[in-house]
C-alpha cells in the first residue's frame, strides 16, 4: 500500500479481544493506524515507519517463559510508545521493572486518581481529579522501570498510569479504548496528536484518491471481475474500482435466492442504471435450493453456500474471459482475524466466503481496496463515492443470508415466508424512525410449529423470532429495547400478513465477544 504511512501509528497486538477498538480510536482522531501481531510487528514497523507505537492488552502473563514481547528495539527507536494493560506490563518488564501476579485481580469499573500531570493529560485531566476507567487484569506492576514515575493510581493498581516524559513512554493498566472509560478516546487522541505530533488530517477523501491511484497502478490495462454479494462492502469496492478503471471492470452478481425482499432488484438497478457498470446477473436460486435440501447443520450450510458461490462465479468468469484480477470487499477486521497470532475464530466465522484466499485453479490476483477499513469507514467511503444512503446505511446481511436465519432445512417456501416477515419487521422499524439507531435487525424462522387459533380456525404454523441489536463494530452487541407497543404492532402485522406464521417472539439475547449471527 502507498498510504502516507509516515503519519501513522502501529498497534502491536498481544491478543486482546478489543485491540480493534484501539485502531478505531486512533482513526477517530484523524490518524491512520494499523494492527500487527507481536510476532510480525517488526516487519510492519520497517514498512510503516510509524510516528508512534501502541502496545495492546492480551490474555498472557509476562511471568510465563513463552509469553509475547514487543521487539526490544522499539524502545530505542525514538518514537512515543503507549502500553495498555498487558502492554504496560511487558513494557515495564522489558525495560527493567517488575510485574507480579496477585491473589485477586481488578475487573470492571474502577476509579483512578491523578497524582501528577503529564503530556497525556494535557487539556483533559488535572492533578487531584478522579475519573472512571475500565480495568481487566490479574497481574500488576510492582516496580517501575528506570525513568518512569506514577501519574495516576487506583484502589487495586498503585501503578495505574505511569510515564517517562523524557522518552515519551506512557502506560495504563486500564483500557482507554473501551466505552466504559469515558475519556479513553480523548487520551488516545492526545497520544496520537499531542504526544506523537500528528496532524489528524487522515480523511476519507484522501483515502479515496490514494486508493484510486493504487488500483490503477496495480491493474494497469488488465481486466477485473468483482463478485457482488448484494452487501455494502462489495458494492463500495465495485464503485471505487469502477471510478479508477472504468469498463475494465465487470461485476458478477450471483443471485442465490437467499437475500432480503427486493434486494436483488435493487442491486441490479443500482449498478446497471445509476452507475452503468457492466453487470452479469446470474439467477442461481434453483441450484442453491436444491443443494440445501436436507442440510440442517449451520456450518454445513455456510460451506455449501460459499463453495457453490465460488463455483458459479468461476463459471461466469470463464465465459467473460481475459480477467487477471478478482475484486473482493475484504475489510480490516477480516484481515486482522486471518492473521491473528492466536489463530482466532476466522476459519469458522468466514467459512461462507473465501476470505483468506481463492481456489488455486482460478489463478487470479486479488484487488482488495477496502482491506484497511472498518465497516463504518466503508459506509463513509460509500457516501464519499455518492452511493445512496438507503443502500450504504443498510444493516449488515452476511453471505449465508436467509439460510442461517432458518435453523433446520432451507427451502424456497420457508425463504419466502421469512422474507415477508422480515420485510414487515424492517418496514415497521423504519416507520418508527428507529432504523439508524439499530446496528442490525432481522427475523428468524424457527424450526418450531405451534397450535394457534385465528378467527374460527385452528392453525399449526411456524414461530418467528425477531432480533435487534446496537453495536459500533459488530464485535459485541446489546439488545435494542423496543417498547411493548412496537413489538405488539409488529407481531400483529406478521401474523395477519404472512401466511405460515402464527406466533412471534422477541430475542432478548446480547451478543458477547467472539459470537456471530443466529445459529
Amino acid at each position: 500500500m502507498t498510504l502516507p504511512l509516515q503519519d501513522s501509528i502501529l498497534i502491536v497486538d498481544f491478543g486482546s479481544q478489543v485491540t480493534q477498538l484501539i485502531a478505531r480510536r486512533v482513526r477517530e482522531a484523524g490518524v491512520y493506524s494499523e494492527i500487527a501481531p507481536f510476532n510480525s510487528a517488526d516487519e510492519a514497523f520497517k514498512r510503516m515507519k510509524p510516528k508512534g507505537i501502541i502496545l495492546s492488552g492480551g490474555p498472557s502473563s509476562v511471568m510465563w517463559d513463552d509469553s509475547p514481547r514487543a521487539p526490544q528495539h522499539f524502545f530505542d527507536a525514538g518514537v512515543p510508545i503507549l502500553g495498555i494493560c498487558y502492554g504496560q506490563q511487558t513494557m515495564m518488564q522489558q525495560l527493567g521493572g517488575q510485574v507480579e501476579g496477585g491473589e485477586s485481580g481488578e475487573f470492571g469499573r474502577a476509579f483512578i486518581e491523578v497524582k501528577k500531570r503529564c503530556a497525556l493529560f494535557d487539556g483533559l485531566w488535572a492533578e487531584g481529579e478522579r475519573h472512571q476507567v475500565w480495568m481487566s487484569h490479574g497481574d500488576k506492576v510492582t516496580q517501575l522501570a528506570p525513568g518512569f514515575e506514577v501519574v495516576a493510581v487506583s484502589e487495586g493498581a498503585p501503578f495505574a498510569m505511569t510515564a517517562n516524559e523524557e522518552k515519551r513512554f506512557y502506560a495504563t493498566q486500564f483500557h482507554p479504548e473501551v466505552v466504559h472509560t469515558p475519556d479513553g478516546g480523548k487520551l488516545i487522541a492526545n497520544f496520537a496528536r499531542h504526544v506523537c505530533g500528528l496532524k489528524g488530517d487522515w480523511t476519507m477523501a484522501e483515502f479515496r484518491a490514494t486508493k484510486i491511484a493504487e488500483i490503477r497502478q496495480q491493474v494497469g490495462d488488465g481486466r477485473v471481475i468483482c463478485g457482488l454479494s448484494g452487501g455494502v462492502d462489495s458494492a463500495v469496492a465495485a464503485v471505487l474500482i469502477h471510478e479508477a478503471i472504468g469498463e475494465q471492470l465487470t461485476c458478477v452478481f450471483v443471485d442465490h435466492g437467499l437475500m432480503r425482499s427486493g434486494e436483488a432488484e435493487q442491486v441490479v438497478s443500482l449498478f446497471r442504471g445509476s452507475y452503468n457498470i457492466p453487470l452479469v446477473h446470474v439467477n442461481a436460486e434453483t441450484l442453491f435450493m436444491k443443494g440445501l435440501e436436507g442440510v440442517t447443520d449451520p456450518e454445513a450450510k455456510r460451506k455449501f453456500i460459499g463453495k457453490t458461490f465460488i463455483d458459479v462465479f468461476e463459471d461466469e468468469a470463464k465465459k467473460i474471459g481475459g480477467a487477471a484480477f478478482l475484486a473482493q470487499g475484504t475489510l480490516y477486521p477480516d484481515v486482522i482475524e486471518s492473521v491473528s497470532f492466536t489463530g482466532g475464530p476466522s476459519v469458522t466465522i468466514k467459512s461462507h466466503h473465501n476470505v483468506g484466499g481463492l481456489p488455486e485453479r482460478m489463478n487470479m490476483k486479488l484487488v482488495e481496496p477496502l482491506r484497511e477499513l472498518f465497516k463504518d469507514e466503508v459506509r463513509e467511503l460509500g457516501r464519499e463515492l455518492g452511493l445512496p444512503d438507503v443502500f450504504v446505511g443498510r444493516h449488515p446481511f452476511p453471505g449465508p443470508g436467509l439460510a442461517i436465519r432458518i435453523p433446520g432445512e432451507v427451502n424456497k417456501e420457508r425463504c419466502d415466508i421469512l422474507r415477508k416477515a422480515d420485510a414487515v419487521y424492517l418496514e415497521e422499524i423504519r416507520n418508527a424512525g428507529l432504523y439508524d439507531a439499530i446496528w442490525q435487525a432481522f427475523a428468524v424462522l424457527l424450526p418450531v410449529r405451534t397450535v394457534g387459533v385465528m378467527g374460527d380456525h385452528r392453525t399449526y404454523d411456524s414461530v418467528c423470532a425477531l432480533r435487534a441489536v446496537t453495536s459500533t463494530d459488530g464485535m459485541t452487541a446489546d439488545i435494542y429495547p423496543f417498547d411493548a407497543a412496537f413489538l405488539s404492532r409488529v407481531a400483529t402485522r406478521i401474523i395477519n400478513e404472512v401466511k405460515g406464521i402464527n406466533r412471534v417472539v422477541y430475542d432478548y439475547t446480547s451478543k458477547p465477544p467472539g459470537t456471530i449471527e443466529w445459529e
